[in-house]
């Protein structure tokens, strides 16, 4: 058993695959003893979780969740605790309950836990036993009331809560949630709910839903166990969980005395309109700073609109052009941090000639209403130039004709949709960013809170992968190392700042 954290990467499976290596395992073991040994570690670690506790509520429900929460009941019974145990199959009977579930709470039974028709109340630790990543939740099946009662007497208590292998409600896929009564009431920190004593076991095989999406929420602290089975061969990973073993970082050769600044590469900000009514010229200036401070051996800051500004008093290296006075051949080009309307003016000539691209925001909005811009970036493949795209939800909805809501809905496959259409690198942003290339693997970044969420954040992650790029990295080793790193600062400043917000401008100087 291990608790997941952002140190490795991980290998994630979708239930299609989990169920092959299922199947695999259990015809290759005597009956009952992937069940067994489910229980067994939902036992164990709730017992390492909750050393002290005293009462413990697990509610079970009619699948082979509940027959894992069956399990464990029978073994911290058996180990001292006083085990309250609900079901939703109380009254009706075994009607329905699969062999193994059946078999577990017979063993529960004959051991003598107590079943009861209501919970009780007062406990230490709640156990959710309830739907696995087989089931949702439907309002029209009967029970399904019951449930969300239970789920909403765990979450509204102070206690620790420990989910096996995922939250109810949660799709184990995709991570969005069937009912609102499934989501984690948000901690004064989002995404660390374990700090309020949110855990999931996650069971076999690791499931992406858990680390993307409304994911970190409900499961706040992920713990593993494989129960002793190795994925079969067929049973390929539908992505991976990102981690620092598979980031790869700028690297500045401190031996070569002949480096100077242009050694490590020239990024250029296009971006940042002024107008008679809006000033964006912040957005611009973030991402410069950001990759300034990224490693950029010299940023290039090009204004749009009617910007005068020719100096930043608090970052003085930057260095301003003109849009026409930029070397799109050579430099890095991060193109529509604050662009507004102005950036359709530029647009085209970045997708023509800029070997290497950062396309973001208004960037990306100003491509998904133009068809030829569209034509412009699918032949930059073609012509063996770089481009990483870095939309949030409404962008990618935007570029797909969708709606953010369908993005969300699926992350991982609205990620790789973009990547697959315009044949670049994506980072998808938003809670479990995902990063999707062509024909690779995509990427959760297991890095970053909701102190991200904050104006401009955007703006400094653009900046720090044109920043990677110009090092030398590829454009999908530059979006995985920014993404990551951008996530691990926000992580890091939440542990040494705590209760301290994080602006987008402390950010790009971290």
């Amino acid at each position: 058993m291990q608790k997941i954290s952002s140190t490795c990467s991980q290998p994630l499976h979708s239930v299609a695959a989990t169920r092959q290596i299922e199947r695999q395992a259990a015809a290759s073991l005597p009956p009952h003893t992937l069940m067994q040994r489910a229980g067994l570690a939902v036992a164990r670690l709730a017992l390492a979780l909750a050393p002290h506790a005293q009462r413990i509520w697990i509610a079970c429900g009619p699948g082979n969740n509940g027959g894992d929460g069956f399990e464990a009941a029978l073994h911290l019974h058996q180990w001292g605790k006083t085990v309250v145990l609900t079901w939703t199959g109380l009254p009706n009977g075994e009607a329905g309950l699969p062999p193994d579930a059946r078999a577990s709470r017979d063993r529960a039974v004959a051991a003598g836990v107590p079943m009861a028709a209501k919970p009780p109340q007062d406990f230490d630790l709640c156990i959710d036993a309830l739907l696995g990543i087989g089931a949702k939740l439907d309002p029209g099946r009967p029970g399904t009331a019951l449930i969300q009662q239970w789920l909403a007497l765990m979450q509204a208590s102070a206690v620790p809560r420990l989910a096996v292998d995922v939250p109810t409600g949660l799709d184990a896929d995709t991570g969005s949630t069937t009912s609102q009564s499934a989501m984690q009431p948000l901690a004064k920190h989002a995404y660390s709910s374990w700090i309020n004593g949110v855990f999931t076991l996650n069971l076999l095989t690791l499931k992406p839903g858990l680390f993307t999406a409304s994911g970190r929420d409900c499961a706040g602290q992920v713990w593993f166990d494989d129960l002793g089975v190795n994925p079969v061969a067929n049973a390929m990973p539908c992505a991976r969980l990102m981690g620092a073993d598979q980031v790869a970082w700028p690297q500045r050769a401190h031996a070569v005395q002949a480096s100077h600044k242009g050694s490590f590469g020239d990024v250029a900000i296009l971006g940042g309109e002024s107008g008679a009514a809006t000033h964006m010229t912040g957005a611009a200036l973030l991402a410069a700073r950001a990759a300034l401070h990224a490693g950029a051996g010299r940023v290039f800051v090009a204004l749009l609109g009617q910007a005068s500004l020719t100096l930043d008093p608090q970052q003085p290296e930057l260095m301003f052009r003109s849009p026409d006075a930029l070397d799109l051949k050579t430099q890095v080009v991060v193109c529509g941090c604050g662009g507004g309307d102005a950036v359709k003016t530029v647009i085209a000539k970045v997708l023509s000639r800029a070997t290497r691209a950062v396309l973001d925001a208004d960037a990306l909005n100003a491509i998904a209403v133009d068809t030829q811009l569209q034509t412009l970036l699918k032949a930059r493949h073609r012509r063996a130039f770089h481009t990483v795209l870095t939309p949030h939800p409404l962008e990618a909805a935007r570029l797909l004709g969708s709606n953010a809501g369908a993005v969300q809905a699926d992350r991982l496959a609205a990620a790789c949709q973009l990547a697959d259409q315009f044949q670049c690198v994506v980072v998808l942003k938003g809670s479990g960013t995902v990063v999707a290339a062509p024909r690779q693997l995509p990427t959760i970044n297991s890095t970053g809170n909701a102190l991200l969420a904050s104006p401009g954040t955007g703006d400094v992650l653009a900046g720090m992968t044109g920043a990677y790029i110009a090092s030398g990295l590829s454009a999908l080793e530059a979006a995985c190392g920014a993404v990551f790193r951008h996530g691990d600062m926000a992580d890091q400043w939440m542990i040494q700042r705590p209760g301290q917000p994080l602006t987008a401008s402390a950010l790009a100087l971290l």
